[in-house]
């Protein structure tokens, strides 16, 4: 088997003081203490830690594509038992950690975009992306009579994904489940509902 390069080693096991301490807070040395590598490796590597920054984000975010694959795009389920499989699925992986460092993503918003437009972009393209397998599911959902949406999909979208960065903002101040299974109550048990009406609807 290859051996993993310095780069991808960097990468990967950087991310790990991301996690911990944010971008803005984690050093170059830091994150090659982290990888276990060389201070000068990074350099080799990464023309700057904002150059870095970015690629952590690509590299997390490729593995949120995983499981979108695997849960919001999983045609075989209904749309919303593949919408909650998607939460039920962060929410698993979050319990490993013990509900300490949430979604690296949101955490790099709070923490880095007043400080790198670069960053900042690329964010925003993240966002727009990743609220796109929400919207179609969502869609989906309501053409097969499981829910009438409160709002259009893209906007009902932007508010669930939204509102789980706050819950999972929540999970971490809490170090608990609560807020995340909240989040899931209202979402399932009222605002999606089957035979929910919508409000604008049912004060006409």
């Amino acid at each position: 088997m290859a051996r993993a390069s310095k780069k991808d080693q960097i990468l990967d096991q950087g991310m790990r003081a991301v996690r911990r301490t944010g971008l803005v807070g984690s050093s170059v040395r830091d994150i090659t203490a982290a990888a276990e590598v060389p201070l000068g490796s990074f350099g080799n590597h990464f023309a700057s830690k904002e150059a870095f920054g970015l690629a952590v984000i690509d590299h997390y975010f490729a593995g949120v594509r995983e499981i979108v694959a695997a849960t919001l795009d999983d045609t075989s389920r209904p749309p919303l038992a593949r919408l909650r499989a998607y939460f039920d699925e962060i929410t698993d992986r979050l319990e490993r950690r013990g509900w300490h460092d949430g979604c690296l993503i949101g955490n790099t918003s709070l923490d880095s975009t007043e400080t790198s437009e670069a960053i900042r972009v690329r964010l925003s393209e993240v966002f727009a992306e990743w609220h796109e397998p929400f919207a179609r599911c969502l869609l989906e959902a309501e053409r097969a009579g499981e829910v009438t949406l409160p709002l259009p999909a893209l906007s009902f979208a932007d508010f669930l994904m939204a509102s789980w960065q706050g819950a999972m903002l929540r999970m971490k101040v809490e170090r608990s489940p609560e807020p995340l299974e909240r989040f899931k109550t209202v979402v399932f048990d009222a605002l999606l509902a089957p035979g929910r009406t919508p409000t604008n609807e049912r004060n006409r």
